[in-house]
């Protein structure tokens, strides 16, 4: 088979071929997590043909969000792969074409919610399942658009992956089965593990990690719950159709109008801010939930919470980003969607269960909406307290000494007078030696 040519080391081109990889990623999103989130219009369906309460049907929303997250298997193999390679093509206008690649979550409940009702209508949901499968299919040409790129610092070590190639087939040359050869692997193997995921170090990247667990599990029940609410409030079921196709571009909106305004200058350095503020309303939104028992208020709320959730969606890569940088990026979003899957697994059966115990919605919803808002919380203390740390050093070291300049890059700071003082210091030896008599 033909070897897939890797484009040249260069720089993110911000277009060109990006495009398409951006197209690529907006079927994946409409492909996975729009189908993976119209099952909550099947969930009466289920429920109702397995005689099972809320908490047993539950199951069958979480398990496939939570292999999505957790796994290579299925669609994780499409999702976060397509959006890392955004990330790659991608640097000034990063944010933008997030939005764009993740609106198609968006997209795709606005034109599924109403045709898997009717689907469901004149097929069953055994047919309507048969029907979403081929359409899913269309993920083998999202899979065509994706063609390699490697950046200049993505080379920052090429000698040394070099040197490791060439001593191993050394080593294997002499004795294949040598010890010698099986140590070295391991060492090259070790060696480049650790540089890859050196960013779970950092106390940011475990901030964000924590804050990701709280705020997964404040999301996903919506999804599940939204269309079973909706019924038990006297809504229809094809008014409840509507509002998740409401919900759905109104997502649209927020992943691309928010990427759009937090890259204009005013904001771009303020995207950790936008971000937790998103998280913070949509927390808002579900403790305000049950009080709408009415199509005319629930309409609404599908906007507020379809926004901002839109919103943050489109962010996370950018944050994440942000705290990594671009070489860690593919890396640090496995892990940050990786973490997405134990709270994707128990927030919708917990919530059910809290629904078949107090007979009452209140209970979930107050529940999730209390941990999105705790995540954004965290975020923004953490955030106020690296600022304080800076600040403080800024200030120690102008006390210490007027001459000493700190520069600040992230947590790393160092000093040049030192540099200076070592050089003054050479020239006077220097002088020395050169007036001293022979």
């Amino acid at each position: 088979m033909a070897k897939v040519k890797r484009a040249r080391s260069t720089s993110p081109p911000d277009g060109g071929w990006g495009w398409m990889i951006v197209a690529g990623c907006f079927l994946v999103t409409i492909c996975t997590r729009a189908v993976t989130r119209c099952i909550s219009i099947f969930f009466v369906e289920f429920q109702t043909y397995f005689s099972q309460d809320y908490a047993q049907t539950a199951w069958i929303h979480s398990i496939v969000d939570c292999v999505t997250m957790l796994c290579g298997l299925g669609f994780a193999l499409c999702y976060s792969p397509a959006i890392a390679m955004v990330g790659k093509y991608f640097s000034r206008r990063k944010a933008l074409a997030y939005g764009i690649s993740l609106s198609g979550s968006g997209i795709g409940i606005f034109i599924l919610a109403p045709v898997v009702q009717l689907l469901i209508e004149q097929f069953s949901w055994r047919g309507a399942l048969l029907i979403l499968g081929g359409f899913v299919l269309n993920l083998c040409v999202c899979g065509a658009l994706m063609r390699p790129i490697t950046l200049k610092e993505d080379q920052t070590t090429p000698e040394q992956n070099h040197v490791c190639r060439t001593q191993t087939q050394d080593f294997k040359q002499a004795s294949p089965c040598s010890t010698w050869t099986k140590e070295w692997v391991q060492t090259c193997l070790c060696g480049s593990l650790q540089q890859e995921y050196s960013f779970l170090l950092m106390s940011d990247f475990v901030v964000l990690a924590i804050s990701v667990l709280f705020m997964a599990y404040g999301c996903s029940p919506l999804f599940v719950y939204f269309v079973p609410y909706a019924l038990s409030v006297g809504v229809t079921h094809q008014q409840a159709a509507f509002l998740m196709s409401i919900l759905g571009v109104i997502d649209i909106i927020g992943n691309i109008t928010f990427g759009w305004l937090t890259d204009r200058r005013c904001l771009k350095n303020y995207q950790y801010v936008c971000y937790l503020f998103a998280i913070g309303l949509d927390g808002l939104c579900y403790l305000c939930l049950p009080m709408l028992q009415s199509l005319p208020l629930l309409v609404p709320f599908a906007c507020t919470f379809g926004y901002f959730d839109g919103a943050y969606v489109t962010l996370i890569p950018v944050v994440t980003a942000e705290i990594v940088g671009t070489t860690s990026l593919s890396s640090a979003l496995g892990v940050v969607y990786f973490l997405h899957a134990v709270p994707y697994l128990v927030s919708p059966p917990i919530a059910g269960w809290l629904v078949d115990t107090t007979g009452s919605y209140s209970a979930a919803f107050l529940l999730c909406g209390f941990s999105m808002i705790f995540s954004s919380l965290l975020l923004g203390f953490a955030r106020v307290v690296k600022k304080m740390k800076r600040t403080q050093l800024r200030f120690l070291a102008k006390e210490s000494d007027p001459k000493l300049q700190l520069w600040t890059n992230g947590s790393v700071a160092y000093s040049v007078a030192r540099e200076l003082d070592q050089r003054d210091g050479e020239s006077v030896a220097l002088a020395m030696l050169g007036s001293s008599p022979t």
